[in-house]
């Protein structure tokens, strides 16, 4: 599919809680992405979400990064006057795309990576109390394993944190 083509798709994105019900359906709009991956802009329309070192406000605006390849995905969050809030990392199953719908699957941890560049791992609570670790040890391994890696690119800025998307309705600093 060309970048151009991309950008102007129109997906259906699905999240599913670790035990595989459904969270969340929502509209967005294709962004260009590299193979591997699929992205999407997305409008906060829920209400605000705080959970202490991250805050969802509606119409904050979402670029999201969906690895195909990888066990987790990105949301980069921009705020009208307040500029990059951060990004909203999760551990995931890798996400399935067919037939207009992303459809990604929460695995418990996530990865905050907040705009000064300081990193918070959240959620390693809920992981312990699942029984994971015991019941599937591999996918117990593949998590943590998928946290660790979010922390590297995130501390290397590698892509797609080294994406900047500047969206006149979300960043107005420059």
């Amino acid at each position: 599919m060309s970048r151009d083509a991309e950008e102007t798709v129109e997906w259906t994105v699905v999240k599913l809680r670790p035990d595989g019900s459904e969270a969340t359906r929502y509209r967005a709009t294709g962004v260009a992405a590299p193979a591997g991956w699929v992205a999407a802009r997305a409008v906060w329309t829920y209400g605000t979400v705080d959970i202490g070192y991250y805050t969802f406000e509606p119409g904050d605006v979402l670029y999201e990064y969906f690895s195909i390849e990888r066990p987790y995905n990105l949301f980069a969050t921009w705020r009208q006057g307040h500029g990059l809030v951060g990004w909203y990392c999760n551990v995931t199953h890798p996400t399935h795309v067919a037939d207009g719908v992303i459809t990604w699957h929460d695995l418990w941890v996530d990865v905050l990576v907040l705009a000064d560049g300081s990193i918070v791992v959240v959620d390693l609570d809920e992981l312990e109390e699942s029984g994971i670790e015991t019941s599937d040890p591999d996918l117990y391994q593949t998590i943590l394993a998928a946290r660790d890696e979010l922390v590297a690119l995130a501390e290397r800025r590698a892509w797609p944190f080294s994406t900047a998307h500047h969206d006149g309705a979300a960043n107005d600093r420059d």
